[in-house]
């Protein structure tokens, strides 16, 4: 990896030695550090390997000084956390990073071929290169995986002494030393080839590695190993079936972010002192014993006026899942999107509040009735937004989309009160259809028939994932859910066509339900695209108008047709029916669900049925 030029917002890397002297081997983005090398991730920097550190003793793997806090409380609530940290950034006069261990540790030379250790071949301090031969070490191509999120060394020794009977036993027994060279006939599996100077083995390839059960035939299983935690960390009992993985395959991490909007009553950072003291707080229900409270917890005087405290406290008893005594995790995270949606339905308006405001949502001032005809209704103008995004755990082997807390590795063996996050403050449009017309539309036979076909692949897809079908989550698939989906990419595809953003610095936040059905597209990066009111504009309902039955016809047609409207699945799995990235897929950092869940059709129309489209109306078929 070559590292950019150095930036605020970069993220140092370095390496898991003591705290001073730290040798720097790289850089990344801050926002990177959560979405793509974060803790438990493999990252490469220039020949060598690491895996990024995790979070226990956080003040050690993080410096807290170049790691602000920053505040959610609606997000933290559902997290179990107190607040959130900024990755640490790091330049030029920055003292710190992140931190990272050295992995894999299997390494090869390719002039002597030798394959062992790191630390075996004698490098140089601070150097990666064989001490006989002065030449680049590799890092191993392969490791292992369990869907239990643990990771390992490829098993070279038992892999080649399989045929012995003694592919099982512990490594190094036969006095041999391995050997990986690449015959160089092709770049498949089959051309590396992994030796033993014991004699007692052949040399054998690295194909059918992959198989499913390529392990577990050798006897081995998971042992729970965790590198990032370093080898101070106890190896769990696990013995899950292993997988062999490619060093820099998608599937060795995927993080688990979850986000939310900042709303009133908690938009204005007014409620930001009292992070660490809300769970105490909730403990008392009269004024007398919270004012007793905050004036011990804060040796008399509360930044927080009294009033207020109460009126945030009524604020987030209002949100407790009803009748609910423990509630599950996608049960409060669900009711956490509802409120923004209610929020985003009656807005708020900019002259009513504070500078702080965080968030401003105002009825557009033209006439909405121009979009009755299309379907569409309460179109607001998001003026202020605030979004935040924390990391809360990670899997291996899994869609993170999809996943259980069973099957999530958190960031660190104990229990931890922060999470790290990134903020995001632009602007953006929230739109709705409406409701009638939708609920008459749901019913179409035809509909139904496409959303299960649409449903049915992706439950195949999230139970071939998961392993085990009774921790299976239900397939998220209904026909409002994938109609509001294509519309916003199709949105997100014609404003950056038409009002000069690029895709990727616009995203969409789905609100898909029994009780909603709304869209936000929002700007994704602050610093990219600015919050100029460019997007704002857009939500104008003449201007929405046009940019919706431009959508719509463009949408129409792509560039694959006719195998794209009328092929009987694509994406992965099937997950996908008319779509392709000639017409409405986006980059993946725009999109909640990677690119699945999309079908053209449902709104434009299929070829042999053309009323299956929600905006079909309003095309000349």
């Amino acid at each position: 990896m070559t590292p950019p030029p150095a930036r605020r917002r970069r993220t140092g890397v370095k390496g898991a030695v003591p705290a001073h002297n730290l040798p720097r081997r790289g850089a990344v983005r801050r926002a990177q550090a959560i979405t793509t090398y974060g803790v438990g991730s493999l990252i490469a920097v220039d020949h060598e390997s690491f895996i990024v550190s995790g979070m226990d003793g956080a003040d050690e793997n993080w410096s807290l000084d170049e790691s602000p806090r920053i505040h959610e409380r609606r997000l933290a609530r559902v997290l179990g956390v107190d607040y959130f940290r900024l990755p640490p950034a790091s330049d030029d006069n920055s003292k710190d990073g992140l931190r990272v261990r050295r992995f894999p540790l299997m390494h090869s030379c390719p002039e002597c071929t030798e394959l062992q250790r790191h630390r075996d071949f004698n490098p140089p301090g601070g150097r990666s290169i064989c001490g006989t031969c002065e030449v680049d070490l590799v890092p191993s191509r392969f490791v292992v995986a369990c869907e239990a999120g643990h990771l390992g060394e490829f098993p070279y020794w038992q892999w080649v002494h399989r045929s012995t009977n003694r592919g099982a036993t512990a490594a190094g027994q036969c006095g041999g030393k391995l050997k990986l060279r690449s015959s160089g006939r092709t770049s498949s599996l089959r051309s590396i080839l992994v030796s033993c100077t014991c004699g007692q083995a052949p040399e054998v390839s690295m194909e059918g590695s992959f198989r499913r059960n390529a392990l577990k035939d050798l006897g081995l299983t998971c042992r729970g190993t965790r590198p990032w935690l370093g080898t101070s960390a106890a190896a769990q009992e696990c013995g899950l079936l292993l997988r062999t993985l490619q060093r820099g395959s998608s599937s060795v991490w995927q993080p688990v972010l979850k986000s939310a909007l900042s709303i009133p009553p908690w938009s204005d950072g007014r409620a930001d002192p009292l992070a660490e003291h809300w769970d105490a707080l909730r403990q008392y229900d009269s004024r007398e014993h919270v004012e007793i409270y905050l004036k011990g917890a804060f040796k008399g005087v509360c930044p927080v006026p009294l009033d207020e405290v109460m009126a945030l406290l009524d604020a987030e008893r209002e949100e407790d899942s009803d009748g609910e005594a423990a509630p599950t995790f996608d049960h409060r995270y669900r009711a956490l999107r509802n409120k923004e949606y209610e929020r985003l339905r009656s807005g708020n308006d900019e002259s009513e509040h504070s500078r702080d405001e965080q968030f401003v949502c105002e009825t557009p001032l033209g006439d909405q009735r121009v979009l009755g005809p299309l379907g569409v209704t309460g179109p607001m103008l998001v003026k202020k937004l605030r979004e935040v995004r924390a990391l809360k755990a990670f899997t291996r082997l899994i869609d993170a989309e999809s996943t259980t807390d069973s099957k999530e590795m958190p960031l660190s063996e104990s229990p931890l009160r922060w999470l790290p996050a990134m903020e995001v403050r632009g602007e953006g449009v929230f739109l709705r259809l409406d409701e009638d017309r939708l609920g008459s539309w749901e019913k179409a036979t035809a509909v139904a028939a496409r959303i299960e076909r649409i449903r049915t692949a992706h439950q195949r897809v999230l139970e071939q994932r998961a392993g085990d079908p009774s921790r299976v989550v239900p397939s998220p698939a209904t026909p409002r859910m994938v109609l509001l989906h294509t519309l916003a990419h199709a949105l997100i595809n014609e404003w950056s066509l038409e009002a000069g953003y690029p895709a990727a610095s616009l995203r969409e936040r789905l609100y898909a339900a029994d009780d909603m059905a709304g869209v936000l597209v929002y700007t994704a990066t602050s610093d990219s695209a600015g919050s100029l009111g460019g997007l704002v504009a857009q939500g104008e309902p003449e201007l929405l108008d046009r940019t919706l039955r431009s959508a719509v016809h463009r949408a129409e047609w792509c560039s694959s047709d006719p195998l794209c409207m009328e092929t009987e699945a694509s994406g992965t799995g099937g997950t996908n029916l008319a779509a392709c990235h000639a017409c409405v897929m986006l980059p993946e950092t725009s999109c909640e669900h990677n690119n699945i869940l999309l079908d053209r059709a449902l709104l434009v129309g299929a070829p042999d049925d053309p009323h299956v489209g929600f905006f079909a109306h309003i095309l000349d078929h």
